[in-house]
């Protein structure tokens, strides 16, 4: 059974820096493209970030330059490292494989705000 755990989150002000992470199981992980989504309030779920298995990366033009996406195989995780942070990026942050998601965790809330 595949599962994401995300963590990291936090209330933080404009112009800041979060780091996020995410522990993956039931799932061979060094063969999968992994991505960082977000939810904001009444909106459908955003890819920002995407990494390939082979540590390629792309991202949202939204993000670029301000987020960088991780992964370490050995350990089953991906990080997701959010500097600059706006008050736009505020949304519930997760985990999930990089093509067609599936069965998503429970976030970790990610708030920026002076």
């Amino acid at each position: 059974q595949v599962q994401f755990v995300e963590s990291g989150g936090g209330l933080v002000q404009p112009g800041g820096s979060l780091r996020l992470s995410c522990a993956a199981s039931g799932i061979n992980f060094s063969v999968f493209a992994m991505g960082w989504y977000r939810q904001a309030p009444g909106k459908q779920h955003e890819l920002v970030a995407r990494i390939f298995n082979g540590g390629n990366t792309n991202y949202a033009d939204s993000v670029k330059g301000r987020f960088t996406i991780s992964r370490d195989n050995a350990k089953n995780m991906v990080y997701l490292q959010l500097n600059s942070l706006k008050p736009e990026d505020t949304a519930a942050y997760y985990c999930n494989l990089g093509f067609n998601p599936r069965g998503w965790g429970q976030g970790t809330q990610v708030t920026v705000s002076s």
